[in-house]
């Protein structure tokens, strides 16, 4: 059966304004740092609490809030991000972000609905994700067979010969449907459901995992946006019950401002991300994002592009892999299992991010399109009618026409797709292929990553 519907009222009851201007020095009568259900202390192990959704935009809306979220006392966000393009240009090497690559087919390409995919094996350490659960995919039948990429712990060196965790997916690309009609969260700018076409292109099976991005890192020098500020967005109950009292996020007060939050340290001083290499990198802004692009030779998909390769061939399912959320009763991604903010009873065995590759791929070859970690998209954030322009649909058309027309957190607001360990459907139910939300190119938190198009 189909996930139910929420209703909006309920949904945007939890969510926190993208540009609050007001904060609580200590919200842990509403979220207790350690007591929030299983999950990772500020040391990295496992104690009380879970992570969150996703950044926060201003409607209905999410997990995680832009970096104007909260009444902060790090620096301005006005500066562009270091090692990066100019901040709200989305221009790389390669194809521009606003839409796929539309010279020409894919060299190589399969036929649609086989995933093919490039490159070769990389040695690295053996992944400690776990078994995938649950039988062989369930739902409505695919058109190609699944294929699993090269295990490996990341490329050393980026460039055209740069190989993502698990390889590329060689995609088809034509007419797909995209979109949903009864989306829970209308103002989200989900509908109405609309024919795109595309050329073809290629997705990275998995999303940019930490090892990669510590390459990148040693490799340009690269600093984030959060550590350039020295401080980002992370999950209350991740925190250890002694952390000093932080500044919070005023309407989503499980959203804390940590200095030394970074991708480094995930849960700020004291934490690692040691032991989670094959996890995907959080932490890290549409501007950094950008800058791993100009290394590795790729580019952020589109958001056509992300949801049709989310899709897997099916048209019109709500889930990567059909249309019920736990087929036979199986865990299909990573999301808030429990009550939210309080407790996760992390029933599909993970408390806070996951490996890559934790769960089965779709029908494309792709991993973990849906919770997990929010995902950079390259278009700007919008709801008008102008909101696919960049997607192959319109090539000629404005790429940042009608920015920040929507909800969003402002006119230079980015897109984001997939939802993430934190969503939960009692306040946040967009970890589906057609769920949305912005946020400004600067923000990072905990729950928000990216995967590289060509």
């Amino acid at each position: 059966m189909r996930e139910p519907e929420r209703d909006t009222a309920v949904a945007g009851a939890c969510c926190a304004p993208a540009r609050a201007a007001t904060g609580t020095t200590d919200p842990a009568d509403t979220v207790p740092t350690g007591t929030t259900g299983s999950g990772r202390s500020a040391a990295g192990h496992d104690t009380a609490g879970t992570g969150a959704a996703g950044p926060d935009r201003g409607v209905p809306a999410h997990d995680g809030p832009a970096r104007g979220g909260a009444a902060q006392g790090g620096p301005a966000r006005s500066g562009p991000a270091q090692g990066g393009p100019t901040q709200g240009d989305p221009a790389q090497d390669g194809p521009t972000h606003s839409g796929p690559a539309h010279s020409g087919p894919a060299q190589g390409g399969p036929a649609q609905g086989d995933p093919a995919q490039d490159g070769q094996a990389q040695d690295g350490p053996a992944r400690s994700g776990p078994a995938q659960d649950g039988p062989a995919q369930d739902g409505p039948a695919r058109s190609g067979p699944t294929q699993d990429g090269p295990a490996h712990s990341g490329p050393t060196q980026g460039g055209p010969a740069h190989v993502p965790h698990g390889g590329w997916r060689r995609l088809p690309g034509g007419a797909f449907l995209m979109g949903c009609d009864d989306a829970p969260y209308p103002a989200d700018g989900e509908g109405p459901v609309r024919e795109v076409t595309l050329a073809p292109f290629r997705l990275a099976a998995t999303a940019v995992t930490t090892a990669e991005f510590a390459a990148f890192t040693a490799a340009t020098g690269h600093r984030t946006d959060a550590e350039r500020y020295g401080w980002s967005f992370v999950f209350g109950g991740f925190l250890p019950p002694d952390f000093p009292p932080t500044r919070a996020a005023a309407a989503a007060p499980w959203w804390r401002q940590v200095y030394g939050a970074d991708w480094r340290r995930p849960e700020g001083p004291g934490s690692s991300a040691d032991g989670r290499e094959d996890h995907p990198v959080v932490h890290v802004s549409h501007n950094d994002a950008l800058a791993y692009c100009t290394w590795a030779g790729a580019r952020l998909p589109a958001e056509a592009e992300w949801e049709y390769g989310a899709r897997g061939g099916l048209t019109g399912m709500p889930y990567p892999w059909g249309d019920e959320r736990e087929p036979h009763g199986a865990y299909r991604m990573n999301i808030w299992r429990g009550s939210f903010p309080d407790r996760n009873t992390a029933a599909d065995g993970h408390a806070g991010t996951c490996p890559v590759d934790a769960f089965p791929a779709n029908g494309h070859g792709l991993f973990n399109m849906t919770g997990n970690v929010w995902e950079w998209c390259a278009d700007p954030f919008t709801t008008g009618p102008d909101r696919d322009a960049g997607s192959g649909a319109d090539r000629d058309a404005d790429p940042g026409a009608g920015a920040g027309s929507g909800p969003g957190p402002g006119p230079d607001s980015r897109a984001l797709r997939g939802g993430s360990h934190l969503c939960h459907e009692s306040y946040c139910l967009r970890y589906r292929t057609s769920a949305r939300m912005g946020n400004s190119p600067d923000s990072s938190s905990g729950n928000t990553g990216f995967r590289i198009a060509r």
